[in-house]
C-alpha cells in the first residue's frame, strides 16, 4: 500500500490536486484506490463524482451516545461494530473508494473513540493499493485519527505570501508531530506563466523540494460553478496534464 497525503491551507486547490492526482492513478491502472477526506469541508466527494452520506464523524457521535450501553449488537466485539460501521460509510466507486472524516469533534473526550476509529481505518486502508488522503492544514487526520505515516506528502501552495507561509508550517508540523514521511514535495498552483525570481525564492524557503507547478485553469472555474466533477476535466486541460507530469515525476509503482 502507497499512502499519499495532500495538505495546504484552505483555498489553494489541494482537494483538485487530490482528485486529479486519483483520477492519474485509475487511468493509468496503477491499482484500487481509497480516498479519504480528511478535510472537514467535505468537498472531495463533489470533486470525485461520488455521493456522501455519511461520514467516520457520524460513527464516532453514533460510538459515544452509546457508550456503557453494552455490545452494540448482540455477541459482535465494540471493535467488530466499529468495522461494520465504517464499511457502512464507504462510498463505493469504480477503481475508487471515498471515506470521508467529516465533523470535528465537538465537547467531551475523544481519544478512545478516535484510537478504535483510526484501529479500523488502518486495517480498510491495508485492502487498498493506494491511500491518498486530502487533508486539513493541520495535519490532525495524519497524526491522531488515520495513518500516522505518509510515502508521499504534496504540499500544496498558491502564489500567495500567505499559501508559502502555511506551506512551511505544514512541512514543520511533520516534523513537530514526529509523522512518519518518505516523500515531500511542494506543488504550486494556479502559476500563471513562468515563476518570478520572488516566487521561486520564497518556494525555496518551505523545506521540500519544489516539483511541479499546475496553472491557472479556467475550465477548473467553469466545472466547479456547473457542479461538475473535476476528475471529467478534458484530457487536454492544462490543470490535468500538469498534474500529470507530477506524477510522473513521483514514480508511482503499477501494483494490481
Amino acid at each position: 500500500m502507497t499512502t499519499i497525503a495532500v495538505a495546504g491551507k484552505g483555498g489553494t486547490g489541494k482537494t483538485t490536486i487530490a482528485g486529479l492526482l486519483i483520477r492519474y492513478i485509475k487511468e493509468n491502472k496503477l491499482g484500487t484506490v481509497l480516498a479519504i477526506d480528511a478535510d472537514p469541508s467535505a468537498n472531495l466527494n463533489s470533486v470525485l463524482g461520488m455521493e456522501l452520506r455519511c461520514t467516520v464523524g457520524d460513527v464516532r457521535e453514533e460510538m459515544l451516545a452509546n457508550v456503557g450501553k453494552g455490545p452494540a449488537l448482540p455477541g459482535m466485539a465494540k471493535i467488530d461494530f466499529v468495522d461494520y460501521k465504517i464499511s457502512e460509510s464507504l462510498e463505493e466507486g469504480v477503481g475508487v473508494d471515498l471515506l470521508a472524516m467529516g465533523r470535528p469533534e465537538g465537547p467531551g473526550c475523544y481519544c478512545a473513540a478516535n484510537n478504535m476509529l483510526r484501529l479500523c481505518i488502518d486495517r480498510l486502508s491495508e485492502s487498498y493499493d493506494y491511500v491518498v488522503i486530502d487533508n486539513e492544514a493541520g495535519l490532525e487526520h495524519l497524526s491522531r485519527r488515520t495513518t500516522k505515516s505518509a510515502d508521499i506528502l504534496l504540499v500544496v501552495s498558491d502564489p500567495t505570501s500567505r499559501g508559502l507561509a502555511a506551506a512551511q508550517r505544514v512541512v514543520e508540523l511533520v516534523k513537530e508531530l514526529k509523522t512518519k514521511v518518505g516523500r515531500a514535495y511542494l506543488v504550486l498552483n494556479r502559476v500563471d506563466g513562468e515563476m518570478s525570481p520572488a516566487l521561486a525564492e520564497a518556494a525555496g524557503k518551505v523545506g521540500v523540494e519544489l516539483i511541479g507547478t499546475v496553472p491557472a485553469d479556467p475550465t477548473v472555474a467553469e466545472f466547479d460553478l456547473a457542479g461538475k466533477p473535476t476528475v471529467e476535466l478534458p484530457a487536454d486541460s492544462p490543470a490535468y496534464q500538469a498534474v500529470v507530469r507530477i506524477a510522473g515525476k513521483l514514480d508511482l509503482p503499477k501494483k494490481s
